[in-house]
C-alpha cells in the first residue's frame, strides 16, 4: 500500500492518536490534504507559533484557539464536528501533567467526538502512559519516479528564473543522481538536487561526487562516520595482484545495483596483513576500483559509557551508511574494536556491539561493502572468521622482489623524482623484509639526507638509509613470522 491509502485507512478507522517522525513535514501535511479525496473529515493544523487553523478550505481559516496547548486541546475537545489534527512540534508540552490529561481524555474519547490526534515533529517521545494509546506511522521515502519528477521541477525553476535558459542535463548521469538521491527524504534530496542544478546549470557526471559529499554531510549528525575524500586507484598500489583482479571480477555487480541470477552481490572483504604493507591502501582501492565513495566508521567513537548508547551508535553509524549506498564501509584495525568481547571486562559491551555487527553484515541488503583491516587475527574473534561473515579474507604479505621494485618506482614518481634514475633492482634487493610504508619513509630519510648535504639523491643515499633502518619483520620478527605462519593455508594471499 501507499502512504496515502495507509493514513486514509486510519483516518477512517478513526485512530485516535498518531505520532508521525519526519523532518519533511511539508509533505506530511500535503499528504493529509491529499487523503482527504479517499475519506472526508475536517483538517486542522497548529504550531505554537500560529493558532490552530483549519487548513482544508480554500485558503486558510482565521484562529480558532490561542496557540497554547491547554487552550488548543480543550478547543478540540469541543468542537461539534470530527476532525483531523496536525499538531506539529507538539510533543514538548506533555511534559506537564495537565496537558497530559486533556489529550488522555481525547484519545480515550471522554466527552468528545472520534477525533483523529496526530504528533508530527523530527522526534517524537511520548510520555509511557501515552505512547501505549499511539500508533506510530513512518512515511515512505520517495521512489526512483518520485525523485526524477522532483529533479525536473527544480529544472524547470531554474530555467524559470534564469530567462528560460534550459539546465544542461546528461540523462545517464541524471539516472545516476536519482539512484544516489534514493534513501533520503523528499526535501533532503530537494536540497541537494537543487544545490547541483544552481551551481552550474549543468547535470552530469562532475556532479556525483559533489552529491556524494553532499549527502554524506546530510546524513552523517552522528559524527562516527569519516568521509574519505581522497580514494586511490588499483594504480597507485603495488602489488595485490589477486586481490585487484578479485574485485575487477565483481566491479560490474557492485555497481549496477542487481546480481545476475545466481549470483549473490559482492558483499565485503577482511585484509589481515603486516603493518605497514599497504591495507589502508587498498581499501582506498577498492573505493576507486568500483567507482563509490568511502566512509570510514571510527569504532573509538562509538563507545559510550551509558548503557545501550555504544550499541545505538553503532545501529545508527550503519543505518546511515546504508543511506549512502553505493559505497564501501572501511572499518580499519577491526580488532582494537572488538578484541575485548571474549570477556564480561566492559559489562558485556563489546559482545553485543559484536553481536549486531555479525547481524548487520548476514542479514544487510543495501549495496554496501565492508572492507575491514586487522593487523592482529589473535585478537579477533571466532565468529568474525566464519565462512561467510565477509565474502574472502586476504592476506597482505611483506612485499617481493617484484613488488618492492614497483614501490620504489611509485614513492620516487610521487616526488617528482624519476624512477629511471635509479638502480631500482638493487634498490629492491638491498630492501628485502621492507614494508612499503618502511620503503616510503626511507626515500622520505634519503631526500631529507640529500637536501642537508647540498646534492641530489641518488642510489648511494638510498641503499645508506635502507642499511640504517631495522625494518619491523625484524623488530618484530617472532610476531610477524607467527601471522604469516597462521595465515598460510588459511587465507588467499593478496598478491
Amino acid at each position: 500500500m501507499s502512504d496515502l491509502k495507509d493514513l486514509a485507512a486510519l483516518i477512517r478507522a478513526d485512530t485516535p492518536l498518531i505520532v508521525i517522525e519526519t523532518p519533511d513535514e511539508p509533505r506530511v501535511v500535503d499528504l493529509f490534504r491529499q487523503s482527504l479525496l479517499h475519506v472526508w473529515r475536517a483538517l486542522y493544523r497548529w504550531t505554537i507559533t500560529e493558532v490552530l487553523r483549519r487548513i482544508d478550505l480554500d485558503g486558510e481559516d482565521p484562529a480558532e484557539a490561542a496557540p497554547d496547548a491547554g487552550t488548543t486541546l480543550r478547543a478540540i475537545h469541543s468542537a461539534g464536528q470530527r476532525g483531523v489534527y496536525l499538531l506539529l512540534d507538539f510533543h514538548p508540552y506533555l511534559g506537564y501533567a495537565g496537558t497530559q490529561r486533556m489529550l488522555r481524555d481525547l484519545v480515550q474519547r471522554r466527552g468528545c467526538l472520534p477525533h483523529v490526534l496526530v504528533l508530527v515533529g523530527h522526534r517524537v517521545e511520548l510520555p509511557d502512559g501515552l505512547e501505549s494509546m499511539a500508533v506510530r506511522f513512518q512515511t515512505r521515502l520517495p521512489d526512483a519516479r518520485a525523485l526524477l519528477a522532483m529533479v525536473r521541477e527544480e529544472a524547470a525553476r531554474y530555467q524559470a528564473g534564469h530567462g528560460g535558459r534550459r539546465v544542461e542535463a546528461d540523462p545517464a548521469a541524471v539516472e545516476l543522481i536519482v539512484r544516489n538521491l534514493q534513501g533520503l527524504s523528499l526535501g533532503d534530496a530537494r536540497r541537494i538536487a537543487r544545490q547541483l542544478i544552481f551551481s552550474d546549470g549543468a547535470l552530469d557526471h562532475d556532479d556525483l561526487p559533489q552529491l556524494s559529499k553532499l549527502k554524506f554531510e546530510l546524513l552523517n549528525r552522528s559524527g562516527h562516520l569519516h568521509y574519505e575524500y581522497d580514494t586511490a586507484g588499483f594504480a597507485d598500489v603495488a602489488g595485490a595482484r589477486a586481490l585487484k583482479r578479485w574485485i575487477g571480477q565483481r566491479r560490474a555487480v557492485f555497481t549496477s545495483g542487481s546480481a545476475p541470477p545466481g549470483l549473490d552481490p559482492p558483499r565485503g572483504v577482511l585484509l589481515l596483513g603486516v603493518q605497514g604493507c599497504g591495507k589502508s591502501l587498498l581499501a582506498k582501492a577498492i573505493a576507486g576500483g568500483f567507482g563509490v565513495p568511502l566512509v570510514r566508521l571510527d569504532f573509538g567513537t562509538l563507545y559510550d559509557k551509558f548503557h545501550g548508547e555504544t550499541e545505538k551508535n553503532l545501529r545508527t553509524a550503519l543505518a546511515s551508511t546504508e543511506q549512502l549506498a553505493p559505497c564501501v564501509l572501511w572499518i580499519d584495525e577491526i580488532e582494537k574494536g572488538l578484541a575485548s568481547s571474549a570477556g564480561d571486562g566492559d559489562g558485556g559491551v563489546s559482545r553485543r556491539v559484536l553481536g549486531y555487527l555479525l547481524t548487520w553484515m548476514a542479514e544487510r541488503r543495501s549495496h554496501v561493502f565492508l572492507v575491514a583491516t586487522a593487523n592482529q587475527v589473535r585478537e579477533l574473534p571466532a565468529e568474525l572468521l566464519r565462512k561467510g561473515r565477509f565474502d574472502e579474507v586476504f592476506f597482505v604479505d611483506l612485499p617481493d622482489a617484484a613488488t618492492r621494485r614497483e614501490l620504489f618506482g611509485l614513492h620516487l614518481r610521487s616526488r617528482g623524482l624519476d624512477p629511471g634514475a635509479f638502480d631500482l633492482d638493487a634498490l629492491a634487493s638491498a630492501a628485502e623484509g621492507f614494508s612499503g610504508a618502511e620503503i616510503e619513509q626511507a626515500i622520505v630519510s634519503g631526500l631529507y639526507a640529500a637536501h642537508a648535504a647540498g646534492e641530489a639523491l641518488g642510489d648511494f643515499l638510498l641503499r645508506a638509509e635502507l642499511r640504517r633502518t631495522r625494518p619491523l619483520s625484524v623488530v618484530m620478527a617472532e610476531q610477524v613470522d607467527a601471522l604469516r605462519a597462521w595465515a598460510a593455508g588459511r587465507t588467499v594471499p593478496a598478491d
